[in-house]
C-alpha cells in the first residue's frame, strides 16, 4: 500500500501505470523549500538536478517539489515530490542523507518497545471524525478513506465485517480525498455535513456513495450526492448548502493534514491502536488477528 519513489526509469513508469491505485495527496510546500534555514537540507536546486538526471530522459514525465524538511529520523532530510505522466500522477517520498550523497527510498518507521504509541496518542486526540462503537474500547480503529476510491469501496465490506463481529471496537472515519479524483473532495464535504446532521445517516451515506461510484461524475456530483444524502435520512439541499461553506472545506483539509502527519499516502489506510495497516477485500483474518493482539497488549 505504501508508495515508493523508484529511482530508475523502468520502475518509474511501472509506478505511473498504477498511479490511480496508489496515488497520494499533494502536500503543501515546506517553509524550508529552496532555503538553507535548516542545516543539511538539500536545496530545491539540488533536488531538481537529481530528478532531472533520473527522469529527464522522458519528456512525458514531469515533477513538482512539494516539500523539503527535516525527517523525524535524525540525520535525514525528507523530500516529497509530485510525479506526473500519461498514466497518472502521485506523490512520492524519499530521504537524503546528511552528507547529501545518498537518497534512501522506502518508509522510515518508528522503533522501540512501543513503536505505535505516539501515533495512537495523536489519533486519539485529533481523529474527531464520525465514530461508532464505545469510546472507552480497548481498541480504536481509524480509517482514512476517499469516497471515490475504488479500493476503499472494495475494502468497505471487510471493515464492516470487522466492526459487526467485534462490536467493542471504537471506529473513527477520517476523510482523505485524493487530488487525482475529481469529485472526491465534494463527496468528503457532503460527508462532513451529513455527519454533523446525523451520525446514523452518515454510515448510510458513505455506503450509498461507494455503491454509486460508477454513476457519479464531476458534472453530476452535486445532484447525485444530494439524492444520496436524502436517501440516507437527511435533507440533501441543506447538506449541499453546508458543503459549500469555507469551514466545511477547512474541516476536510484538517482531516487530510492529520493523515499526512501520520504518513498516510494511500487509501484506504487503517490505524489499529496507532499501527498502520492496509486493508482490502480479503484480509479480514489478518485484521482480526491484529485487533485481538492490540486488545490484549498491555
Amino acid at each position: 500500500m505504501r508508495n515508493r519513489l523508484i529511482l530508475s526509469a523502468l520502475l518509474a513508469l511501472s509506478f505511473l501505470a498504477t498511479a490511480q491505485q496508489k496515488s497520494t495527496t499533494k502536500s503543501k510546500p515546506s517553509d524550508q523549500l529552496g532555503t538553507h534555514a535548516t542545516a543539511n537540507l538539500p536545496s530545491e536546486e539540488d533536488v531538481n538536478a537529481f530528478l532531472h538526471e533520473t527522469f529527464g530522459y522522458d519528456s512525458q514525465l514531469t515533477w513538482k517539489i512539494n516539500g523539503i524538511r527535516p525527517s523525524q529520523a535524525e540525520g535525514l532530510a525528507e523530500v516529497t515530490v509530485q510525479i506526473s505522466g500519461p498514466q497518472g500522477q502521485g506523490e512520492q517520498k524519499f530521504y537524503v542523507t546528511q552528507d547529501g550523497k545518498h537518497a534512501v527510498v522506502g518508509d522510515v518507521i518508528p522503533f522501540g518497545a512501543h513503536p505505535f504509541e505516539q501515533t495512537r496518542e495523536l489519533l486519539n486526540k485529533k481523529a474527531t471524525g464520525p465514530a461508532r462503537g464505545p469510546a472507552s474500547a480497548p481498541v480504536t480503529v481509524v480509517e482514512f478513506s476517499d469516497l471515490q476510491c475504488p479500493h476503499c469501496k472494495e475494502a468497505a465490506p471487510t471493515i464492516e465485517k470487522l466492526l459487526t463481529e467485534n462490536p467493542d471496537i471504537h471506529f473513527v472515519f477520517q476523510n482523505f480525498p485524493l487530488p487525482i479524483h475529481n469529485w472526491a473532495m465534494k463527496a468528503a464535504e457532503y460527508a462532513d455535513c451529513v455527519s454533523r446532521s446525523s451520525n446514523d445517516a452518515f454510515w448510510k451515506y458513505i455506503s450509498s456513495v461507494y455503491a454509486a461510484q460508477s454513476d457519479i461524475t464531476a458534472e453530476n456530483a452535486d445532484q447525485k450526492l444530494i439524492e444520496l444524502a436524502d436517501s440516507s435520512g437527511v435533507n440533501g439541499k441543506d447538506v449541499a448548502a453546508c458543503s459549500a461553506k469555507p469551514e466545511t472545506q477547512s474541516r476536510v483539509e484538517a482531516s487530510v493534514a492529520l493523515g499526512k502527519s501520520v504518513d498516510v499516502n494511500a487509501t484506504p489506510t487503517l490505524f489499529i491502536n496507532g499501527r498502520p495497516v492496509g486493508v482490502n477485500g480479503n484480509n479480514y483474518d489478518v485484521l482480526k488477528q491484529i485487533v485481538d493482539f492490540a486488545g490484549n497488549d498491555k
